[in-house]
């Protein structure tokens, strides 16, 4: 059984030193209470109400200084990372999450695939491809952030075999009854457990979470501080649950039809 952690911080704008060293020592802060999978929220490097030149200073390669830190880090403490970061190609930017096997290793390198608002113009979406992650703390899925408010996308991941769908965000207080109600409805609906990695402050409403396959929130983090959400994860529980609301059993696989 697992322990998972959501790094809730404090996305300071424009402060990446700052905020790069705030979200390692919380990252280890998880890590010496057992934690053997640790998730940071989107943008937690800079905040999410830059420009897009700032944006443009800020972007890095997978390979880059950012991402190589946390693979040591994750061989250091022996933990899965699952760290968003803002990735630079050749002539685009991308809302992008690394996650670094507990060797070190980067698995996968995933795109967000669906932008909201301003972030049209500055980023360019991923490939709406949504693939499951094996590590050693669990088959994970990512989305982020408005990834999350499409059904498609996690039932894409649940039909993978996902235990766990990972949801790094900076989502909006406006947007909080949102947050309330996809986080439950993604997790319910295909019986997956659903982790989300929010921000706070600068308009963030919080309250990351962990929710189980039946819905339920089992775990939530304060709206108005940084906070380690940590928990421990039974995995045997999504197989008792399908049994249930056997959901995922009677979909009917060509609802996805090809073309």
């Amino acid at each position: 059984m697992p322990i998972v952690a959501a790094i809730q911080l404090h996305s300071k704008p424009n402060q990446a030193t700052e905020n790069f060293n705030t979200a390692v020592k919380m990252v280890k802060l998880a890590a010496a209470q057992g934690a053997q999978l640790v998730a940071l929220p989107e943008l937690w490097e800079c905040g999410y109400y830059l420009s897009k030149e700032e944006f443009e200073l800020l972007g890095e390669h997978k390979k880059g200084p950012t991402i190589s830190s946390f693979q040591m880090l994750a061989k250091k403490l022996d933990i899965v990372l699952v760290v968003p970061f803002i990735e630079k190609g050749k002539k685009d930017l991308f809302i992008s999450t690394a996650v670094i096997e507990k060797t070190g290793d980067l698995l996968t390198c995933y795109r967000k695939s669906f932008l909201w608002g301003r972030e049209k113009e500055i980023f360019l979406p991923g490939e709406r491809k949504y693939e499951a992650i094996q590590t050693s703390a669990g088959k994970i899925g990512i989305l982020i952030c408005y990834d999350m408010e499409f059904p498609e996308p996690s039932r894409q991941l649940a039909l993978q075999g996902v235990q766990l769908i990972i949801a790094p965000s900076v989502w909006s207080i406006p947007a909080e009854p949102r947050w309330d109600i996809q986080l439950p409805a993604r997790a319910l609906d295909n019986t997956v457990f659903v982790l989300g990695v929010n921000t706070v402050f600068e308009g963030s409403c919080g309250k990351s979470k962990l929710v189980g396959p039946d819905g339920k929130v089992l775990a939530e983090a304060p709206r108005d501080e940084p906070f380690i959400l940590i928990h421990k994860m039974d995995f045997s529980v999504i197989e008792e649950v399908r049994k249930r609301i056997p959901y995922l059993e009677d979909f009917n696989r060509t609802t996805f039809a090809k073309g």
